[in-house]
């Protein structure tokens, strides 16, 4: 796996698209919670936050291609997304080390409702200190406020 980051100048649209896809496969294969209206509701914002967020990291298979990412603000990790076909291989794992080491994550936000996740940041050092019965959006899908020391 090769970890490289992308400049804010540096998204091109076909990148954009690129992650747009990949998130989608992502959601689709870890939260079963949500319908295909919600995940297409969703996906409209996806670009901008793509476009938006300070520091986002992409990590590469042999083939050069991508097969995950992860968006930081701050010491927030703010996304974290797999290719289904290489979930349980360590690329997540190395991902957030990477942002650990790297740009001091510290927090983060999790939906409830995806235990597998809750599961690996906790497995990664991470601790719930709040929950809300409303996502950051105000929808109705649980989160839990996240950090480690």
């Amino acid at each position: 796996m090769v970890v490289k980051t992308v400049a804010l100048t540096a998204r091109s649209s076909a990148l954009i698209a690129e992650l747009v896809a990949l998130w989608e496969r992502s959601v689709r294969a870890t939260h079963p919670f949500l319908d295909a209206a919600v995940v297409a509701q969703i996906k409209a914002y996806v670009p901008g936050a793509l476009t938006a967020v300070p520091t986002l990291v992409l990590a590469y298979n042999a083939q050069e291609v991508v097969c995950g990412f992860m968006g930081v603000a701050d010491t927030k990790l703010e996304m974290l997304f797999l290719d289904p076909a290489i979930r349980g291989q360590g690329i997540g794992r190395r991902l957030l080390s990477y942002g650990m080491t790297q740009y001091g994550i510290k927090s983060l936000v999790v939906n409830e409702q995806n235990p597998q996740a809750v599961g690996f940041y906790e497995h990664m050092g991470f601790h719930v200190e709040q929950r809300s019965a409303l996502d950051e959006q105000d929808q109705a899908y649980p989160v839990l406020y996240m950090r480690r020391n």
